[in-house]
Protein backbone atom coordinates (compact mmCIF):
# COMPACT_ATOMS: atom_id res chain seq x y z
CA UNK A 1 0.00 0.00 0.00
CA UNK A 2 2.81 2.15 0.94
CA UNK A 3 4.83 1.74 -2.41
CA UNK A 4 1.46 2.46 -4.70
CA UNK A 5 1.22 5.56 -3.13
CA UNK A 6 4.72 6.38 -3.73
CA UNK A 7 4.02 5.56 -6.92
CA UNK A 8 1.57 7.62 -7.75
CA UNK A 9 3.44 10.77 -6.33
CA UNK A 10 6.19 10.45 -8.20
CA UNK A 11 4.53 10.03 -11.27
CA UNK A 12 2.32 13.31 -10.11
CA UNK A 13 6.08 14.79 -10.10
CA UNK A 14 7.39 13.85 -13.45
CA UNK A 15 4.54 15.92 -14.86
CA UNK A 16 5.00 19.15 -12.68
CA UNK A 17 8.40 19.10 -14.01
CA UNK A 18 7.61 18.77 -17.50
CA UNK A 19 5.17 21.40 -17.31
CA UNK A 20 8.07 23.40 -15.52
CA UNK A 21 10.49 23.00 -18.23
CA UNK A 22 7.89 23.97 -20.90
CA UNK A 23 6.81 27.20 -18.76
CA UNK A 24 10.73 28.10 -18.70
CA UNK A 25 11.49 27.55 -22.30
CA UNK A 26 8.24 29.95 -23.52
CA UNK A 27 9.44 32.94 -21.12
CA UNK A 28 13.39 32.12 -22.73
CA UNK A 29 11.68 32.77 -26.38
CA UNK A 30 9.35 35.99 -25.40
CA UNK A 31 12.65 37.18 -23.38
CA UNK A 32 14.80 36.80 -26.13
CA UNK A 33 12.75 37.95 -28.75
CA UNK A 34 11.89 41.59 -26.60
CA UNK A 35 15.17 41.54 -26.62
CA UNK A 36 16.25 41.62 -30.00
CA UNK A 37 13.42 44.05 -30.64
CA UNK A 38 14.94 46.33 -27.35
CA UNK A 39 17.87 46.14 -29.35
CA UNK A 40 16.78 46.62 -32.47
CA UNK A 41 15.04 50.15 -31.61
CA UNK A 42 17.99 51.32 -30.13
CA UNK A 43 20.34 50.66 -32.69
CA UNK A 44 17.07 53.24 -34.89
CA UNK A 45 17.23 55.64 -32.29
CA UNK A 46 21.10 56.03 -32.33
CA UNK A 47 21.27 56.17 -36.09
CA UNK A 48 18.16 58.89 -35.73
CA UNK A 49 19.79 60.30 -32.96
CA UNK A 50 23.01 60.83 -35.51
CA UNK A 51 21.18 61.99 -38.38
CA UNK A 52 19.23 64.75 -36.57
CA UNK A 53 22.86 65.66 -34.62
CA UNK A 54 24.29 66.01 -38.24
CA UNK A 55 21.60 67.83 -39.55
CA UNK A 56 21.87 70.17 -36.76
CA UNK A 57 25.62 70.95 -37.41
CA UNK A 58 24.85 71.91 -40.82
CA UNK A 59 22.18 74.52 -40.17
CA UNK A 60 24.70 75.81 -36.85
CA UNK A 61 28.18 75.64 -37.06
CA UNK A 62 28.66 76.70 -33.23
CA UNK A 63 26.42 75.02 -31.31
CA UNK A 64 29.17 74.94 -28.35
CA UNK A 65 29.79 78.58 -27.99
CA UNK A 66 25.39 79.23 -28.59
CA UNK A 67 25.51 76.48 -25.34
CA UNK A 68 28.17 79.16 -23.41
CA UNK A 69 26.10 82.25 -24.08
CA UNK A 70 23.73 81.80 -21.50
CA UNK A 71 26.06 80.92 -18.73
CA UNK A 72 28.04 84.58 -19.90
CA UNK A 73 24.61 86.30 -19.52
CA UNK A 74 23.98 84.37 -16.57
CA UNK A 75 27.20 85.85 -14.87
CA UNK A 76 27.09 89.31 -15.82
CA UNK A 77 23.70 89.72 -14.39
CA UNK A 78 25.08 88.10 -11.14
CA UNK A 79 27.52 90.50 -10.96
CA UNK A 80 24.95 93.64 -12.04
CA UNK A 81 22.65 92.29 -8.68
CA UNK A 82 25.71 91.93 -6.54
CA UNK A 83 27.22 95.52 -7.30
CA UNK A 84 23.93 97.18 -7.45
CA UNK A 85 22.69 95.93 -4.36
CA UNK A 86 24.76 98.23 -2.53
CA UNK A 87 23.36 101.20 -3.69
CA UNK A 88 20.35 103.30 -2.83
CA UNK A 89 18.51 102.87 -5.97
CA UNK A 90 18.89 99.52 -7.18
CA UNK A 91 16.37 98.91 -10.07
CA UNK A 92 17.97 102.04 -11.56
CA UNK A 93 21.55 100.87 -11.19
CA UNK A 94 20.35 97.50 -12.39
CA UNK A 95 18.42 99.01 -15.72
CA UNK A 96 21.81 100.78 -16.21
CA UNK A 97 24.10 98.49 -16.30
CA UNK A 98 21.69 96.03 -18.31
CA UNK A 99 21.06 98.45 -21.18
CA UNK A 100 24.71 99.28 -21.49
CA UNK A 101 25.77 95.89 -21.61
CA UNK A 102 23.15 95.17 -24.24
CA UNK A 103 24.32 98.02 -26.04
CA UNK A 104 27.81 97.13 -25.82
CA UNK A 105 28.88 93.76 -26.62
CA UNK A 106 32.62 94.31 -25.22
CA UNK A 107 31.02 95.90 -21.84
CA UNK A 108 32.94 94.15 -18.79
CA UNK A 109 31.97 94.37 -14.91
CA UNK A 110 35.35 96.30 -14.75
CA UNK A 111 33.43 99.03 -16.81
CA UNK A 112 30.48 99.14 -14.57
CA UNK A 113 31.61 102.32 -12.62
CA UNK A 114 32.64 104.33 -15.78
CA UNK A 115 29.17 103.25 -17.42
CA UNK A 116 27.03 104.39 -14.22
CA UNK A 117 28.91 107.86 -14.46
CA UNK A 118 28.40 107.84 -18.18
CA UNK A 119 24.40 107.53 -17.40
CA UNK A 120 24.58 110.21 -15.04
CA UNK A 121 26.11 112.69 -17.39
CA UNK A 122 23.97 111.97 -19.43
CA UNK A 123 21.02 112.32 -17.92
CA UNK A 124 22.35 115.39 -16.28
CA UNK A 125 22.75 117.10 -20.11
CA UNK A 126 19.20 116.58 -20.00
CA UNK A 127 18.40 118.88 -17.10
CA UNK A 128 18.28 122.19 -18.92
CA UNK A 129 15.97 121.06 -21.88
CA UNK A 130 13.06 119.92 -19.21
CA UNK A 131 13.40 122.83 -16.93
CA UNK A 132 13.55 125.22 -20.03
CA UNK A 133 9.79 124.35 -20.51
CA UNK A 134 8.74 125.80 -17.11
CA UNK A 135 7.75 129.46 -17.22
CA UNK A 136 9.64 131.38 -14.65
CA UNK A 137 7.42 134.43 -13.63
CA UNK A 138 9.06 136.32 -11.04
CA UNK A 139 12.80 138.27 -10.97
CA UNK A 140 13.54 135.66 -8.26
CA UNK A 141 12.50 132.69 -10.12
CA UNK A 142 14.35 133.91 -13.06
CA UNK A 143 17.82 134.30 -11.06
CA UNK A 144 17.29 130.93 -9.93
CA UNK A 145 16.98 129.38 -12.95
CA UNK A 146 20.73 131.50 -14.01
CA UNK A 147 21.63 130.03 -10.71
CA UNK A 148 20.74 126.66 -12.05
CA UNK A 149 22.46 126.97 -15.05
CA UNK A 150 25.67 128.02 -13.53
CA UNK A 151 25.51 125.21 -10.73
CA UNK A 152 24.47 122.15 -13.55
CA UNK A 153 27.53 123.50 -15.50
CA UNK A 154 29.89 122.73 -12.54
CA UNK A 155 28.43 119.69 -12.36
CA UNK A 156 29.07 118.55 -15.69
CA UNK A 157 32.60 119.51 -15.94
CA UNK A 158 32.53 117.29 -12.86
CA UNK A 159 30.92 114.43 -13.74
CA UNK A 160 33.43 114.90 -17.17
CA UNK A 161 36.56 114.06 -15.18
CA UNK A 162 34.87 111.43 -12.97
CA UNK A 163 34.19 110.00 -16.17
CA UNK A 164 38.07 109.84 -16.89
CA UNK A 165 38.78 109.12 -13.51
CA UNK A 166 37.12 106.35 -13.30
CA UNK A 167 38.10 104.83 -16.71
CA UNK A 168 41.80 104.68 -15.74
CA UNK A 169 43.48 101.34 -15.05
CA UNK A 170 42.66 99.52 -12.09
CA UNK A 171 45.81 100.77 -10.40
CA UNK A 172 44.98 104.32 -11.25
CA UNK A 173 41.13 103.52 -10.32
CA UNK A 174 41.94 102.96 -7.02
CA UNK A 175 44.17 105.85 -6.30
CA UNK A 176 41.11 107.96 -7.99
CA UNK A 177 38.83 107.15 -5.55
CA UNK A 178 39.00 110.31 -3.05
CA UNK A 179 38.64 112.22 -6.04
CA UNK A 180 35.78 110.25 -7.67
CA UNK A 181 34.24 110.85 -4.50
CA UNK A 182 34.86 114.45 -4.00
CA UNK A 183 33.61 115.66 -7.84
CA UNK A 184 30.35 113.40 -7.37
CA UNK A 185 29.95 114.94 -3.85
CA UNK A 186 29.76 118.28 -5.28
CA UNK A 187 27.70 117.27 -7.99
CA UNK A 188 24.61 116.29 -5.93
CA UNK A 189 25.78 119.41 -3.84
CA UNK A 190 25.14 121.16 -6.81
CA UNK A 191 22.02 119.62 -8.57
CA UNK A 192 20.19 120.54 -4.90
CA UNK A 193 21.45 124.06 -4.73
CA UNK A 194 19.57 124.43 -7.85
CA UNK A 195 16.36 122.80 -6.88
CA UNK A 196 16.51 125.26 -2.85
CA UNK A 197 16.89 128.19 -4.93
CA UNK A 198 13.43 128.11 -6.55
CA UNK A 199 11.03 130.19 -3.73
CA UNK A 200 7.62 129.00 -5.40
CA UNK A 201 6.89 125.19 -3.95
CA UNK A 202 5.18 124.34 -6.95
CA UNK A 203 8.47 125.55 -9.11
CA UNK A 204 10.48 123.82 -6.53
CA UNK A 205 8.46 120.28 -6.88
CA UNK A 206 8.57 120.19 -10.39
CA UNK A 207 12.48 120.92 -9.96
CA UNK A 208 12.92 117.82 -7.93
CA UNK A 209 10.83 115.58 -10.43
CA UNK A 210 13.23 116.93 -13.00
CA UNK A 211 16.28 115.93 -11.14
CA UNK A 212 14.94 113.00 -10.21
CA UNK A 213 16.70 110.59 -12.22
CA UNK A 214 20.10 112.37 -12.54
CA UNK A 215 20.52 112.04 -8.75
CA UNK A 216 19.79 108.67 -8.43
CA UNK A 217 22.24 107.78 -11.01
CA UNK A 218 24.53 110.44 -9.36
CA UNK A 219 23.94 108.28 -5.95
CA UNK A 220 24.43 105.15 -7.35
CA UNK A 221 27.83 106.42 -9.00
CA UNK A 222 28.91 107.35 -5.60
CA UNK A 223 27.91 103.63 -4.00
CA UNK A 224 29.68 102.28 -6.81
CA UNK A 225 32.67 104.32 -5.93
CA UNK A 226 32.66 102.95 -2.32
CA UNK A 227 32.41 99.32 -3.21
CA UNK A 228 35.07 99.42 -5.99
CA UNK A 229 37.24 97.06 -3.36
CA UNK A 230 34.67 94.77 -3.12
CA UNK A 231 33.69 94.95 -6.77
CA UNK A 232 37.74 94.34 -7.50
CA UNK A 233 37.17 91.40 -5.15
CA UNK A 234 34.26 90.13 -7.23
CA UNK A 235 35.97 89.96 -10.64
CA UNK A 236 39.29 88.52 -8.90
CA UNK A 237 41.48 91.27 -9.54
CA UNK A 238 44.47 91.02 -8.21
CA UNK A 239 45.35 93.71 -5.57
CA UNK A 240 41.76 94.88 -5.27
CA UNK A 241 41.15 93.39 -2.05
CA UNK A 242 44.24 94.85 -0.13
CA UNK A 243 44.33 98.03 -1.36
CA UNK A 244 43.34 100.71 1.05
CA UNK A 245 39.89 101.96 -0.24
CA UNK A 246 36.61 103.41 0.75
CA UNK A 247 35.09 100.72 2.43
CA UNK A 248 34.98 102.45 5.79
CA UNK A 249 31.57 103.94 7.28
CA UNK A 250 33.03 107.18 7.04
CA UNK A 251 36.13 107.58 3.83
CA UNK A 252 38.25 110.55 3.42
CA UNK A 253 42.14 111.78 3.34
CA UNK A 254 45.64 110.83 5.32
CA UNK A 255 47.62 113.59 7.17
CA UNK A 256 51.37 113.06 7.33
CA UNK A 257 52.49 113.38 11.73
CA UNK A 258 51.77 117.20 11.13
CA UNK A 259 48.61 117.11 9.03
CA UNK A 260 49.32 118.79 6.07
CA UNK A 261 47.31 118.32 3.33
CA UNK A 262 48.70 115.97 -0.12
CA UNK A 263 47.79 118.64 -2.28
CA UNK A 264 49.60 121.19 -0.44
CA UNK A 265 52.83 122.54 -2.45
CA UNK A 266 56.37 122.93 -0.85
CA UNK A 267 55.94 127.02 -0.84
CA UNK A 268 52.24 126.43 0.34
CA UNK A 269 53.21 124.80 3.21
CA UNK A 270 55.82 127.11 4.22
CA UNK A 271 53.10 129.68 3.80
CA UNK A 272 50.97 127.66 6.67
CA UNK A 273 54.75 127.87 8.80
CA UNK A 274 54.86 131.38 8.40
CA UNK A 275 53.35 134.00 11.83
CA UNK A 276 50.85 135.77 10.91
CA UNK A 277 53.49 139.14 10.75
CA UNK A 278 55.76 136.86 8.00
CA UNK A 279 55.57 138.54 4.35
CA UNK A 280 55.43 136.74 1.80
CA UNK A 281 57.11 137.32 -1.53
CA UNK A 282 53.59 138.21 -4.11
CA UNK A 283 53.30 138.72 -7.49
CA UNK A 284 50.67 141.76 -6.88
CA UNK A 285 49.61 144.03 -4.24
CA UNK A 286 46.71 145.83 -3.44
CA UNK A 287 46.37 149.26 -1.26
CA UNK A 288 43.55 151.32 -1.25
CA UNK A 289 45.64 154.12 -0.71
CA UNK A 290 47.35 153.25 -4.47
CA UNK A 291 50.85 152.17 -2.71
CA UNK A 292 50.19 149.32 -4.37
CA UNK A 293 49.67 147.49 -8.19
CA UNK A 294 46.17 147.75 -7.89
CA UNK A 295 43.67 149.71 -5.53
CA UNK A 296 40.86 147.26 -5.42
CA UNK A 297 40.54 143.31 -5.42
CA UNK A 298 39.00 142.63 -8.11
CA UNK A 299 41.40 144.35 -10.36
CA UNK A 300 43.96 142.55 -8.64
CA UNK A 301 42.02 138.89 -9.81
CA UNK A 302 41.09 140.11 -13.51
CA UNK A 303 45.04 140.97 -13.82
CA UNK A 304 46.19 137.23 -12.90
CA UNK A 305 47.78 135.81 -16.15
CA UNK A 306 45.96 132.99 -17.94
CA UNK A 307 48.85 130.48 -17.76
CA UNK A 308 50.95 130.81 -14.62
CA UNK A 309 52.96 128.08 -13.28
CA UNK A 310 52.98 127.85 -9.68
CA UNK A 311 51.14 129.38 -6.87
CA UNK A 312 50.36 132.96 -7.78
CA UNK A 313 49.85 135.35 -4.64
CA UNK A 314 48.27 138.51 -4.10
CA UNK A 315 48.74 140.79 -0.46
CA UNK A 316 45.72 142.62 0.51
CA UNK A 317 47.49 145.95 2.90
CA UNK A 318 45.06 146.74 5.77
CA UNK A 319 41.35 148.23 4.52
CA UNK A 320 38.46 148.04 4.30
CA UNK A 321 37.21 146.77 0.33
CA UNK A 322 33.40 147.10 0.43
CA UNK A 323 33.64 145.30 -3.00
CA UNK A 324 31.89 141.74 -3.97
CA UNK A 325 34.94 139.23 -4.77
CA UNK A 326 34.89 136.09 -6.94
CA UNK A 327 37.89 133.74 -7.48
CA UNK A 328 36.55 132.44 -10.27
CA UNK A 329 37.09 128.32 -11.36
CA UNK A 330 40.28 129.57 -13.52
CA UNK A 331 41.78 130.99 -10.54
CA UNK A 332 43.55 128.22 -9.40
CA UNK A 333 46.51 127.33 -6.74
CA UNK A 334 45.93 131.31 -5.80
CA UNK A 335 47.20 132.70 -2.20
CA UNK A 336 45.86 135.68 -0.74
CA UNK A 337 46.99 137.20 2.06
CA UNK A 338 46.47 140.48 4.79
CA UNK A 339 47.69 142.13 7.74
CA UNK A 340 45.48 140.65 9.98
CA UNK A 341 41.28 139.22 9.83
CA UNK A 342 40.76 142.61 11.40
CA UNK A 343 42.99 144.98 9.36
CA UNK A 344 42.21 143.83 5.56
CA UNK A 345 38.62 143.18 5.62
CA UNK A 346 36.37 142.52 2.63
CA UNK A 347 32.92 143.33 3.23
CA UNK A 348 29.66 143.66 1.47
CA UNK A 349 26.11 143.71 2.29
CA UNK A 350 24.02 141.78 -0.09
CA UNK A 351 21.01 139.60 1.44
CA UNK A 352 17.90 137.30 0.66
CA UNK A 353 15.18 139.63 1.73
CA UNK A 354 16.63 142.48 -0.53
CA UNK A 355 15.79 140.23 -3.64
CA UNK A 356 19.38 138.30 -3.69
CA UNK A 357 19.53 134.78 -3.61
CA UNK A 358 21.47 132.87 -1.21
CA UNK A 359 23.91 131.78 -3.36
CA UNK A 360 24.85 135.01 -4.51
CA UNK A 361 25.01 137.28 -1.26
CA UNK A 362 28.73 136.20 -0.28
CA UNK A 363 30.89 139.28 -0.08
CA UNK A 364 33.44 136.73 -1.16
CA UNK A 365 33.28 133.99 -2.90
CA UNK A 366 36.33 131.60 -3.46
CA UNK A 367 35.75 128.37 -6.90
CA UNK A 368 39.49 127.95 -7.90
CA UNK A 369 40.81 124.83 -6.94
CA UNK A 370 43.86 124.92 -4.46
CA UNK A 371 42.77 128.24 -2.78
CA UNK A 372 44.41 129.16 0.39
CA UNK A 373 43.60 132.57 2.47
CA UNK A 374 45.44 133.96 5.26
CA UNK A 375 45.01 136.84 7.45
CA UNK A 376 42.02 138.39 6.59
CA UNK A 377 38.36 139.00 7.46
CA UNK A 378 35.49 138.25 5.41
CA UNK A 379 32.47 140.01 6.43
CA UNK A 380 28.62 140.21 5.20
CA UNK A 381 26.99 143.79 7.46
CA UNK A 382 22.88 143.09 6.21
CA UNK A 383 22.43 142.14 10.14
CA UNK A 384 19.74 139.31 11.12
CA UNK A 385 17.02 141.30 9.64
CA UNK A 386 17.88 140.64 6.54
CA UNK A 387 18.08 136.51 7.22
CA UNK A 388 20.22 135.20 4.65
CA UNK A 389 23.39 136.86 4.01
CA UNK A 390 26.30 135.17 3.18
CA UNK A 391 29.91 136.79 4.28
CA UNK A 392 32.47 133.81 2.12
CA UNK A 393 31.39 131.04 0.05
CA UNK A 394 33.76 128.64 -0.56
CA UNK A 395 33.09 126.26 -3.62
CA UNK A 396 36.90 125.62 -4.40
CA UNK A 397 38.29 122.15 -3.62
CA UNK A 398 41.20 121.95 -1.30
CA UNK A 399 40.96 125.30 0.16
CA UNK A 400 42.65 126.29 2.99
CA UNK A 401 41.95 129.31 5.60
CA UNK A 402 44.69 130.23 8.25
CA UNK A 403 44.12 133.07 10.95
CA UNK A 404 40.83 134.64 9.22
CA UNK A 405 37.65 135.85 10.47
CA UNK A 406 34.05 135.55 9.08
CA UNK A 407 31.33 137.77 10.34
CA UNK A 408 27.98 137.71 9.94
CA UNK A 409 24.58 136.78 11.35
CA UNK A 410 22.34 133.98 9.60
CA UNK A 411 24.38 131.60 6.71
CA UNK A 412 27.69 133.70 7.62
CA UNK A 413 30.30 130.81 6.26
CA UNK A 414 28.75 128.67 3.65
CA UNK A 415 31.42 126.34 3.23
CA UNK A 416 29.49 124.97 -0.05
CA UNK A 417 31.44 121.70 -1.39
CA UNK A 418 35.07 120.16 -1.79
CA UNK A 419 37.21 119.53 0.58
CA UNK A 420 38.03 122.31 3.10
CA UNK A 421 40.53 123.11 5.81
CA UNK A 422 40.13 125.45 8.58
CA UNK A 423 42.53 126.79 11.09
CA UNK A 424 42.69 129.36 13.74
CA UNK A 425 39.51 131.01 12.66
CA UNK A 426 36.91 132.82 14.34
CA UNK A 427 33.75 132.67 12.56
CA UNK A 428 30.81 134.96 14.16
CA UNK A 429 26.61 134.52 13.06
CA UNK A 430 23.54 133.67 14.56
CA UNK A 431 21.50 131.17 12.60
CA UNK A 432 22.75 128.25 11.01
CA UNK A 433 26.66 130.28 10.47
CA UNK A 434 28.18 127.00 9.35
CA UNK A 435 26.33 125.50 6.24
CA UNK A 436 26.35 123.83 3.46
CA UNK A 437 28.47 120.45 1.82
CA UNK A 438 31.68 120.12 1.83
CA UNK A 439 34.05 118.26 3.53
CA UNK A 440 35.14 121.13 6.33
CA UNK A 441 37.07 120.44 8.91
CA UNK A 442 37.74 123.21 11.27
CA UNK A 443 40.57 123.21 13.89
CA UNK A 444 41.71 125.56 16.45
CA UNK A 445 38.62 127.26 15.81
CA UNK A 446 36.58 130.03 17.74
CA UNK A 447 33.05 129.73 17.35
CA UNK A 448 31.14 132.98 18.72
CA UNK A 449 27.61 133.03 18.94
CA UNK A 450 25.80 136.72 18.61
CA UNK A 451 22.88 138.25 19.65
CA UNK A 452 19.98 137.21 17.51
CA UNK A 453 16.02 138.96 17.29
CA UNK A 454 13.92 138.74 19.51
CA UNK A 455 11.85 135.27 19.25
CA UNK A 456 15.13 133.91 17.02
CA UNK A 457 17.01 131.14 17.77
CA UNK A 458 20.37 130.22 17.72
CA UNK A 459 22.11 127.24 15.89
CA UNK A 460 25.84 126.80 14.78
CA UNK A 461 25.64 124.39 12.19
CA UNK A 462 23.43 123.18 9.54
CA UNK A 463 25.35 120.57 7.17
CA UNK A 464 23.69 119.89 3.68
CA UNK A 465 24.65 116.43 3.21
CA UNK A 466 21.80 114.77 0.95
CA UNK A 467 22.38 111.47 0.49
CA UNK A 468 24.04 108.68 2.83
CA UNK A 469 27.22 107.89 -0.11
CA UNK A 470 28.63 111.74 0.04
CA UNK A 471 31.60 111.84 1.71
CA UNK A 472 30.91 115.21 3.39
CA UNK A 473 30.27 116.50 6.44
CA UNK A 474 31.03 118.95 9.21
CA UNK A 475 33.74 118.71 12.01
CA UNK A 476 34.86 121.11 14.41
CA UNK A 477 37.84 119.96 16.39
CA UNK A 478 39.42 121.54 19.51
CA UNK A 479 37.62 124.60 18.83
CA UNK A 480 35.70 126.98 21.31
CA UNK A 481 31.85 127.31 21.01
CA UNK A 482 30.90 130.64 23.21
CA UNK A 483 28.55 133.58 23.36
CA UNK A 484 29.60 137.03 21.91
CA UNK A 485 29.69 140.25 24.35
CA UNK A 486 26.34 141.31 23.29
CA UNK A 487 24.81 138.23 23.77
CA UNK A 488 26.12 137.06 27.26
CA UNK A 489 24.15 139.54 29.28
CA UNK A 490 21.00 137.97 27.52
CA UNK A 491 22.33 134.26 26.81
CA UNK A 492 19.38 132.99 29.39
CA UNK A 493 16.74 134.67 26.85
CA UNK A 494 17.43 132.84 23.89
CA UNK A 495 17.91 129.02 22.72
CA UNK A 496 20.89 127.77 21.43
CA UNK A 497 21.53 124.67 19.98
CA UNK A 498 25.08 123.00 18.03
CA UNK A 499 23.21 122.52 14.96
CA UNK A 500 19.70 121.32 13.23
CA UNK A 501 19.94 119.34 9.98
CA UNK A 502 19.83 121.25 6.77
CA UNK A 503 19.50 117.94 4.71
CA UNK A 504 18.28 114.11 5.64
CA UNK A 505 21.81 113.15 5.74
CA UNK A 506 23.45 115.58 7.77
CA UNK A 507 26.40 114.92 9.69
CA UNK A 508 28.57 117.06 12.04
CA UNK A 509 30.89 115.88 15.11
CA UNK A 510 31.79 117.80 17.69
CA UNK A 511 35.26 116.65 19.26
CA UNK A 512 37.57 117.90 22.15
CA UNK A 513 36.01 121.37 21.96
CA UNK A 514 34.96 123.65 24.69
CA UNK A 515 31.28 124.26 25.16
CA UNK A 516 29.47 127.64 27.45
CA UNK A 517 26.89 127.12 29.32
CA UNK A 518 24.71 129.09 26.61
CA UNK A 519 24.05 125.78 24.73
CA UNK A 520 21.06 124.40 25.11
CA UNK A 521 21.26 120.53 27.24
CA UNK A 522 19.52 119.32 24.23
CA UNK A 523 22.26 120.53 22.26
CA UNK A 524 20.36 119.68 18.66
CA UNK A 525 17.21 121.11 17.25
CA UNK A 526 15.08 119.55 14.49
CA UNK A 527 15.02 121.63 11.00
CA UNK A 528 10.77 120.36 10.73
CA UNK A 529 8.91 117.74 12.07
CA UNK A 530 11.16 113.94 12.11
CA UNK A 531 13.42 114.72 9.02
CA UNK A 532 16.84 113.24 8.82
CA UNK A 533 16.55 112.53 12.57
CA UNK A 534 17.01 108.42 11.61
CA UNK A 535 19.19 108.97 9.04
CA UNK A 536 21.64 112.29 10.00
CA UNK A 537 24.94 111.65 11.95
CA UNK A 538 25.56 114.20 14.70
CA UNK A 539 28.45 113.05 17.00
CA UNK A 540 29.92 114.32 20.42
CA UNK A 541 33.13 113.31 21.68
CA UNK A 542 35.28 114.67 24.67
CA UNK A 543 34.02 117.93 24.48
CA UNK A 544 34.67 119.99 27.85
CA UNK A 545 32.95 123.07 29.70
CA UNK A 546 29.14 123.63 31.03
CA UNK A 547 27.07 123.11 27.93
CA UNK A 548 28.68 119.83 27.03
CA UNK A 549 27.44 117.17 29.26
CA UNK A 550 25.62 114.91 27.38
CA UNK A 551 22.84 113.89 29.62
CA UNK A 552 20.30 115.44 28.68
CA UNK A 553 20.70 115.58 24.65
CA UNK A 554 18.13 114.88 22.47
CA UNK A 555 17.60 110.93 21.86
CA UNK A 556 17.07 110.73 17.54
CA UNK A 557 18.11 107.43 16.42
CA UNK A 558 21.03 109.45 14.52
CA UNK A 559 22.76 110.83 17.47
CA UNK A 560 25.39 109.16 19.06
CA UNK A 561 28.03 109.96 21.78
CA UNK A 562 31.34 108.38 20.66
CA UNK A 563 34.60 106.72 21.57
CA UNK A 564 37.75 107.54 20.93
CA UNK A 565 38.08 105.12 17.91
CA UNK A 566 34.95 106.55 16.23
CA UNK A 567 35.76 109.70 16.60
CA UNK A 568 39.41 109.21 15.21
CA UNK A 569 37.85 108.53 12.30
CA UNK A 570 36.86 112.51 11.37
CA UNK A 571 40.56 113.77 12.44
CA UNK A 572 42.89 114.79 10.17
CA UNK A 573 44.83 111.63 9.40
CA UNK A 574 42.19 109.56 9.46
CA UNK A 575 39.67 108.88 6.52
CA UNK A 576 37.44 111.95 6.36
CA UNK A 577 39.01 114.07 3.25
CA UNK A 578 39.06 112.71 0.69
CA UNK A 579 42.88 112.17 -0.55
CA UNK A 580 46.34 111.19 0.42
CA UNK A 581 48.16 113.70 2.27
CA UNK A 582 52.20 114.59 1.40
CA UNK A 583 54.91 114.04 4.03
CA UNK A 584 55.91 117.46 5.73
CA UNK A 585 56.74 119.01 9.50
CA UNK A 586 56.90 122.15 11.15
CA UNK A 587 53.38 123.27 10.52
CA UNK A 588 50.95 124.42 13.09
CA UNK A 589 47.95 121.77 11.99
CA UNK A 590 47.69 118.84 14.99
CA UNK A 591 47.33 115.44 13.11
CA UNK A 592 45.18 113.19 15.11
CA UNK A 593 42.92 113.53 18.46
CA UNK A 594 44.35 116.10 20.74
CA UNK A 595 44.41 113.63 23.91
Amino acid sequence: MVFQDFDQISERRRLERERKFRKKVIIAAVSAFLLVGVVAAGVVAVVISNEKTNETSKENKAPQSQQQAPKSVSRVEKVIKTVCNRTSYAVTCQDTLKSAVQKNSSAEPKDFLKIAIQAADDEIEKVLDKASTFKFDSPKEKAAFEDCKELIEDAKEELKESIVGAGADIKNLTDNVPDLNNWLSAVMSYQQTCIDGFPEVKLRTDMEKVFKAAKELTSNSLALVSGISSLLSLLDVPGGAGRRLLEKKYDSPDLDNNGIPYWMSQEDRRMLKAEEGDKLTPNVTVAKDGSGNFTTISAALAAIPAKYDGRYVIYIKQGVYDEQVMVTKKMVNLTIYGDGSQKTIITGNKNFVDGVQTFRTASFAALGDGFLAKAIGFRNTAGPEKHQAVAARVQADRAIFLNCRFEGYQDTLYAQTHRQFYRSCLILGTIDFIFGDAAAIFQNCQILTRKPMANQQTIVTAQGRIDKHETTGIVLQNCRIEPDKELVPVKATFKSYLGRPWKEFSRTIIMESKIEDFIHPEGWLAWEGDKGLSTLYYAEYNNEGPGAPTTGRVKWPGYHVINKEEAAKFTLGAPFLSGEWINATGTPVHFGLFA
